[in-house]
């Protein structure tokens, strides 16, 4: 088993082998025995800056990178773009490298263009990890999600995993795919023919429009949201009509012939993908997901510190 990661930033799935993730996964095994501790806290990354870079809206990937690198003992320096000087024209580069004039070690940015944080790691010294790049990737929630179905199934290889909604805008979706199926889970998606992209089935992705189809195939239905701030044209006729055919309410879980997990990234749009009776049930790990997710960041952070030599 490798000790160290293969990569210095974390950009994307698909630049992880099967043993950086499950490198990952082992070392997140270890912080969440930290994070249910009564102290909380290890030295880990004491003296290391991480800058916290969001040039969009973020609640829960945002709280959960800061809670992990305090959880480390890390400094940390918050920033965001809508109140800074990038609305007044400043560039990315521009804004990284006063930052980074700091004296700060490791950057986590969200930011809308796709590309964006692999164009920082080509322009820092500072390991960068991408917490989601417009609609192309977001690693972090895809290993808290692969890791959620290891904890719950004891594997993820084998298992079998449909991701319902809107494919076409979610960064979610791409890493899911990417690392689900490098730890050999089959993928499913599901939704309106016009919320999935043609390429998918030349990943090795099955395609499926008929949300009852889906969930009797699947062991774990991992549900999205509709991202409609993404959508600059009408993709379904109606909300209303998407819950009716897409929405995972309790009567269609109850007429399945077997129980199944359900997921959810976040936030959740509640009556519209998924019902709270369902959200709120016994078959959802959602908030497994979000505890799970500060170990997953933890392990991240403290592993790309290590590559580097901090």
């Amino acid at each position: 088993m490798n000790e160290q990661l293969s990569v210095q930033h974390l950009l994307g799935i698909k630049d992880l082998t099967k043993e950086d993730i499950e490198l990952i996964f082992q070392t997140a095994d270890n912080f969440k025995d930290v994070i249910n501790r009564p102290i909380k806290k290890v030295p880990s990354l004491r003296d290391i800056t991480i800058a916290n870079i969001f040039f969009e809206n973020s609640t829960r990937t945002k709280l959960s990178f800061e809670l992990a690198e305090r959880r480390l003992s890390a400094d940390v320096v918050n920033f965001a773009a809508s109140a800074s000087s990038v609305s007044k024209g400043e560039t990315l580069v521009d804004t990284v490298n006063n930052i980074l004039a700091m004296k700060v070690d490791m950057v986590v940015m969200r930011h809308p263009r796709p590309g964006a944080a692999l164009f920082l790691a080509r322009h820092i010294k500072a390991n960068v990890i991408n917490a989601g790049d417009g609609t192309h990737e977001h690693p972090t929630q895809a290993l808290l999600d692969a890791y959620s179905i290891r904890e719950k199934f004891g594997r993820v290889e084998g298992v079998k995993v449909v991701i319902v909604g809107d494919i076409l805008h979610s960064r979610v979706a791409l890493s899911n795919i990417l690392c689900l199926q490098k730890l050999g889970a089959e993928v499913m998606v599901c939704g309106p023919v016009t919320l999935i992209p043609k390429y998918m089935q030349s990943l090795g992705v099955k395609v499926e429009y008929n949300l009852k189809k889906a969930l009797a195939w699947c062991d774990v239905a991992n549900m999205l949201r509709i991202q409609l701030e993404r959508q600059d044209i009408r993709y379904f006729p109606t909300l209303r009509e998407y819950s009716m055919m897409y929405g995972l309410n309790r009567q269609l879980l109850d007429s399945l012939n077997k129980a199944i997990t359900i997921m959810h990234p976040g936030p959740i749009n509640r009556g519209v993908e998924i019902t709270s009776d369902v959200a709120d049930s016994e078959h959802s790990i959602i908030l497994n997901q979000v505890e799970n997710g500060v170990a997953i960041r933890m392990a991240v952070l403290f592993l790309l510190a290590q590559s580097r030599g901090i």
